[in-house]
């Protein structure tokens, strides 16, 4: 997200733990590969070896980010090995995956008093970590004790009034398919602070974290927080099919969506809270509320389209992939493995590719009919990874990372239907690539409503570990396709960081028609973040900042308009809807740059907007309306400004019909197109097909207007005829079709 400070409206916060001097209150042993032989040694000095059982024959090689753990391993081999891997840097090259075999760690006499409990699982969640459970269920793994997420730590003495960075830095890592019941203690260094920030309330989880740092598939039986002790700064974040008993505290939180989730009460949250198919939620208030302050939250009774995460489980002695079904208007959490729930997946049927292997390999795999499983590490692509089979599924481990180095994509899904991508994240490269994700061919057609290709936890970064550059991040030409939980990220810190360094000019691009987003983050890039062409697209939660580093507003010119929307829908566009978009400044070069809105959209009754902000972080210039020439304009003194609803009170669309017929004449085929106005005022009218078209300016009620065009050619293949007719200043657009004909 930033490093730089930014400044935000205080968020209503209760902290209940009372901080001296502060102005609130706050079955085996199973390793992959050659197995792990020992853990590192502990803080203090003395190794804790590794139980020494080896992986089942029937486990693949994993290779040796992949850790198993079970209830031969101890509660210290436990805790040191996993602090052994949680301090990775922001942008380290190591990668890891840790599971828990079914069973019960930790010991939960002390849930009452954090501060007497012994004998827990106690561990902080680091860079490049996912951690997980391998049960069916997640009640199936139980971990009595924590696996947290702390902010970071800058002033030890003074702490709440040091907020920066917080944890707007705390990305990359995943808790999931397990039961938590959270007893947290300080850990490591924290443990000598004078103030730790690892301390919470008795049964609370702490997972303070930003972007790309999912929970998935989580049983909190107990409190889950958010943000840290200290109300420091967080820029999140994910939480899905997943119950918290307790409450879900968001604090300091700029944004969250939770989706098809349980939660006992919520609290907290500062822009945009969304929730979607949750029990629990609070009702929707975004906007003015009686008492003068803005509501943040935006609630949907169900989820109009959803698949969960493809995941690893233990099916008896063998591990398996559990591929969720795609589900429409859903609500709750659904953890069934059952056969009508989804498909059961044999790891034989994947291809376990590992470090080092060439995207040769994996192509050879792939076009054999195999699945992918990505081992945690990163792969350095002389070419892109191909999917050319229906409902392959790509899963990776451990944040394995796809880098391409000769500007080619980083992977490509031909034109099929149900394609599962899930677990991975990208890495542009030095040499310039057209686009990273490429999800179906410029004239894809091939797509499948009840199983939509889905791409999952799929995260892409342009610069950060290196410069890297790509003019699309994400492009989705296919129908029918669903994007769930996406952050598209040119890098504002980290290396190869600048203006002419890691360049990028948008983050997700969609062409196809039928696509839903449900948590799209998209942000930095230096034209349009996001750019909607496709009909009946649907968004559930956006979470975008403009980019920082732009030297003048010369540089940042949509032709003659100030800037590049964020959220762009494409001029043609007849259908299209949004929920809970936040759009945030910080122009961090000192000069007045200026967006004329953060959105940008045409203005007709089928394209529909809700709970839209716009902030002003910091920095200078800022962004003068929130959508289209609406909303009042968030430049300085910490400006927030929101739209509840867009477009309101527009006139009633046009009353057209269509008619295309084809017809032949002379031997020479011909498309006839008539538009008959059915309303009460004249109407401006355009018919056009692939062989022409016309303008009629004014079409008198119960006219009609008609136009046949020729083909110039003896046959003609079926197709559409499309009409856009204006009234009122609301544009419609009708199509028909027309038949194939042969003439002669």
């Amino acid at each position: 997200m930033r490093r730089p400070p930014v400044r935000r409206r205080t968020p209503t916060v209760t902290f209940s733990t009372t901080i001296p001097g502060a102005s609130r209150t706050a079955r085996r042993a199973r390793a992959a590969g050659a197995g792990v032989a020992a853990l590192a040694v502990a803080a203090t000095g003395v190794a804790l070896g590794a139980p020494a059982t080896a992986a089942p024959a029937t486990d693949p090689d994993l290779g040796p980010n992949v850790v198993f753990i079970d209830d031969s391993w101890s509660v210290d081999q436990i805790n040191t090995y996993l602090a052994s891997i949680n301090d990775e840097a922001e942008f380290s090259q190591d990668r890891h995956a840790v599971f828990f075999e079914p069973g019960v760690y930790g010991d939960a006499s002390g849930a009452n008093d954090p501060a007497t409990a012994t004998g827990i699982v106690n561990a902080e969640v680091g860079y490049y970590t996912a951690i997980a459970g391998l049960g069916a269920q997640p009640d199936d793994v139980l971990i009595n004790g924590a696996l947290s997420v702390q902010p970071v730590v800058s002033c030890p003495n003074n702490p709440w009034s040091c907020q920066d960075p917080g944890s707007l830095t705390r990305f990359w890592r995943s808790l999931s398919n397990v039961a938590i019941n959270p007893i947290q203690r300080p850990v490591d260094e924290d443990v000598n602070r004078p103030f730790p920030a690892g301390i919470t309330d008795p049964h609370q989880l702490r997972f303070a974290v930003s972007q790309a740092a999912p929970l998935r598939r989580v049983d909190i039986q107990g409190d889950l927080t958010v943000f840290g002790r200290f109300g420091e700064y967080a820029s999140g974040g994910y939480l899905a099919n997943s119950r918290v008993s307790g409450r879900l505290v968001t604090g300091s939180q700029q944004q969250w969506y939770t989706r098809n989730s349980e939660v006992g009460t919520w609290d907290g949250g500062v822009w945009n809270m969304v929730f979607s198919g949750v029990e629990g939620a609070p009702a929707t208030d975004f906007g003015p509320r009686p008492d003068g302050t803005a509501g943040n939250k935006t609630t949907l009774d169900t989820t109009p389209l959803s698949r969960e995460a493809p995941f690893l489980f233990r099916d008896g002695e063998d591990l398996a992939v559990f591929v969720p079904n795609a589900r429409t208007e859903t609500r709750g959490v659904d953890w069934s493995t059952d056969a009508d729930a989804g498909q059961k997946l044999s790891l034989d049927t994947f291809f376990v590719a590992h470090e080092g292997d060439s995207a040769a390999e994996i192509n050879a795999a792939l076009a054999t009919g195999k699945n992918l499983l990505l081992t945690p590490g990163v792969y350095h692509l002389d070419e892109a990874i191909q999917v050319e089979n229906p409902d392959t599924v790509v899963l990776g481990l451990g944040y394995a990372s796809l880098a391409p180095t000769s500007g080619t994509a980083a992977l490509e899904i031909g034109d099929v239907a149900g394609v599962k991508v899930a677990g991975i994240t990208v890495d542009a490269g030095p040499v310039e690539s057209d686009v990273l994700v490429r999800v179906g061919p410029a004239d894809a057609h091939v797509a499948d409503a009840a199983d939509p290709t889905t791409l999952t936890d799929v995260f892409v970064r342009v610069g950060g570990p290196w410069v890297g550059k790509a003019t699309t991040s994400i492009e989705v030409n296919s129908d029918h396709v669903l994007l769930d939980h996406i952050w598209a990220w040119r890098g504002d810190h980290g290396s190869g960081i600048g203006w002419d360094q890691n360049t990028g000019d948008h983050g997700v691009v969609v062409n196809g028609d039928d696509v839903t987003a449900t948590g799209l983050f998209v942000e930095h890039y230096q034209k349009n973040q996001t750019i909607w062409n496709g009909e009946r697209g649907r968004t559930v939660f956006y979470q975008s900042e403009i980019p920082y580093d732009v030297p003048s507003q010369a540089a940042f010119m949509d032709g003659d308009r100030k800037g590049y929307a964020s959220y762009r829908v494409g001029d043609h566009v007849q259908r299209h809807d949004a929920v809970g978009l936040g759009v945030y400044s910080f122009f961090n070069q000192g000069v007045d740059v200026r967006v004329a809105s953060g959105i940008q959209t045409p203005v007709r009754a089928g394209v529909t907007f809700r709970s839209m902000t716009s902030v002003f972080l910091n920095g200078s210039g800022g962004i003068d309306h929130v959508v289209n020439e609406t909303g009042a304009p968030a430049v300085g003194s910490f400006a927030s400004p929101q739209v509840v609803a867009y477009p309101t009170d527009l006139p009633a669309e046009a009353d057209v019909t269509v008619e295309a017929t084809t017809r032949c004449l002379a031997g020479k085929a011909y498309v006839a197109v008539r538009a008959t106005n059915g309303g009460d005022a004249p109407l401006a009218v355009t018919l056009s097909t692939p062989f022409g078209s016309r303008t009629v300016a004014s079409v008198a009620p119960g006219a009609n207007a008609y136009q046949s065009f020729a083909v110039r050619a003896a046959s003609v293949a079926a197709g559409d005829a499309v009409v856009s007719a204006v009234a009122g200043g609301v544009t419609s657009e009708v199509s028909a079709p027309y038949a194939a004909l042969t003439c002669g």
